[in-house]
């Protein structure tokens, strides 16, 4: 049984016109701007900002550029092999299939379970923003069953999150003796979300590009008022907090740039996928980095910094000069925000899947093509239940922390991917610069387990404690990879990617990754139960 059986690619996919080519570099751009640009910007820069001052824009860009060392890997692989399955195609050509099913396991939780979380928080938003013009959803249609049943057990408290869950479960009709508790809003714009994946591409493009529009009116009003009211001593001292306060927000600012990855899954639907997947990545990276500088300029200029530890920094700093009406223009911006990350994300989950299906692992309804529209039907569907169910009736808190690892986990193999990529195919398309990482890399390594060495002198003990098992795995893996660095002469590029996403996945604690760990396992099961025996690759060497 060989677990570890390759794809190639040929120029003359078999997949390639069974879904309608439409999207220009403008399309693919606008998916990547709406992927982004979440609730990252309204909540996000508030918390970095308070922690590292205005020099937190420094961090921003910082960040983009490690975030660039991935999505320069992913163009590389968009580019060679344009076809749809993200890194999960990337996967199969440079690893085998085994690690191609994990990939595409783990992009569940990125886009479907990550979807989840997206629907329960554009329903907060839309409730708070439906109160602001005087309309009220009773309590018990905006919250999940959990919550609610809970608060019953909970001292009567002035909590405002706990007043409210404790009215719904109060004032919640009874079917059968069971209260009716769930998120309608989450559910309705899920509904929407898939009816208009469904339907097809040109119908998901013009919809996604006029709620990206509408993003970035908005935006850009925010900080043409904003610029008005700062006040350049809120800006000094630069960074009151010194490099340590900056970069206690890399983690939460690096996922703020998490989604350009998204565009990938469109490959079957470019009009030139070799061309303009690698340009509309480095395109929506650009422009996000520079409305999130801009965002962090106003912010920490009309107040002083220290005041923007909020969920909703935005809001506050305009009401702090009187502004109250932008507070509602803010509440329709963040709506319309996490309706794009919603469209995207729910627009890639059907064809991974629908690429795994082409393969075998998965049943072949899931790579059904709808005659009509062009789309896979059933696999959008499929996620539509996925993400519309849970949505109503769970309290997910901690999934953000799961899909991080996941998509970081996704971005650190498509690194090391462009590593081992197979060089057969001499197309001139996009490549990751060669950079020689013989005694680079090892001078990196070095540094880093210097770091960590005198970060934990004199606290041995610590170091070696169960919850820091993912820094000791990762100063192991930074060894390794140096070692084959110098000797294989490996680019330095995609290995300051696997360098960084890894460094992000330890910040995210043991417990996640246990989670995680679990969560591969559980793919494994249903891989050797029936992906294997399915394979198409099983008996025969077959092309993408």
């Amino acid at each position: 049984m060989n677990l570890f059986r390759k794809k190639k690619f040929t120029n003359q996919s078999t997949h390639s016109e069974q879904l309608k080519r439409t999207l220009t570099v403008r399309d693919l751009t606008s998916f990547g701007i709406a992927a982004i640009v979440g609730a990252g910007i309204y909540g996000t820069i508030g918390t970095a900002s308070a922690n590292g001052g205005p020099a937190v824009v420094l961090l921003f860009v910082f960040t983009a550029i490690a975030c660039l060392f991935s999505a320069l890997c992913y163009a590389q692989f968009a580019a060679s092999i344009p076809v749809a399955g993200s890194a999960y195609t990337y996967a199969y050509v440079a690893f085998g299939e085994v690690i191609a099913w994990i990939i595409g396991w783990d992009l569940v939780m990125e886009y479907a379970i990550g979807n989840i979380a997206v629907a329960i928080s554009w329903s907060d938003y839309f409730t708070a923003l439906c109160e602001g013009l005087g309309f009220t959803f009773p309590a018990y249609l905006t919250m999940d069953y959990f919550t609610a049943f809970t608060s019953t057990n909970l001292p009567t408290s002035t909590s405002t999150s706990n007043l409210i869950a404790q009215r719904a479960w109060a004032t919640a009709p009874s079917l059968g003796g069971m209260k009716i508790v769930f998120d309608l809003p989450a559910l309705l714009i899920n509904l929407f979300i898939t009816a208009v994946v469904y339907v097809g591409i040109q119908e998901s493009k013009r919809i996604n590009n006029i709620l990206v529009g509408l993003k970035l009116f908005v935006i850009l009003l925010i900080v043409a008022i904003g610029f008005y009211y700062v006040s350049p001593s809120n800006w000094l001292p630069f960074a009151p907090n010194g490099m340590s306060g900056v970069l206690k927000g890399v983690s939460a600012v690096f996922f703020a740039y998490i989604g350009f990855d998204a565009i990938s899954t469109t490959a079957e639907e470019c009009l030139n996928p070799q061309r303009d997947l690698p340009r509309s990545m480095f395109y929506s990276l650009a422009i996000c980095t520079i409305l999130y500088v801009l965002v962090t300029l106003v912010l920490t200029g009309m107040v002083p910094y220290i005041e923007l530890n909020l969920g909703d920094p935005l809001s506050y700093v305009f009401q702090q000069h009187g502004l109250h009406f932008l507070s509602g223009i803010i509440a329709l911006s963040a709506v319309v925000s996490l309706a794009s990350v919603l469209l995207v994300f729910q627009l890639g989950q059907p064809r991974i899947w629908m690429s795994m299906s082409r393969d075998g692992l998965l049943p072949p309804l899931f790579s059904a093509i709808h005659p009509k529209f062009k789309t896979p039907w059933f696999a959008t569907i499929v996620a539509g239940v996925f993400v519309a169910l849970p949505s109503m009736f769970m309290n997910l808190t901690e999934v953000t922390d799961l899909c991080s690892i996941g998509t970081l986990f996704a971005f650190t193999l498509v690194c090391a991917g462009v590593l081992i990529m197979p060089t057969e195919n001499n197309q001139k398309t996009f490549k990751v610069y060669y950079i020689n990482g013989k005694w680079i890399v090892p001078a990196i390594a070095v540094a880093i387990i210097v770091i960590y060495i005198l970060k934990f002198s004199g606290n041995e003990a610590s170091f070696f404690s169960l919850e820091n098992i993912p820094t000791m795995a990762y100063l192991a893996t930074v060894a390794w990879v140096a070692t084959m660095a110098y000797q294989k002469k490996y680019s330095l590029i995609p290995i300051l990617g696997i360098y960084t996403n890894l460094y992000l996945m330890t910040a995210l604690g043991a417990t996640n990754w246990l989670r995680f760990g679990i969560w591969l396992l559980l793919g494994l099961g249903i891989y050797f139960l029936y992906g294997q025996f399915h394979s198409k690759m099983k008996n025969n060497r077959t092309n993408i």
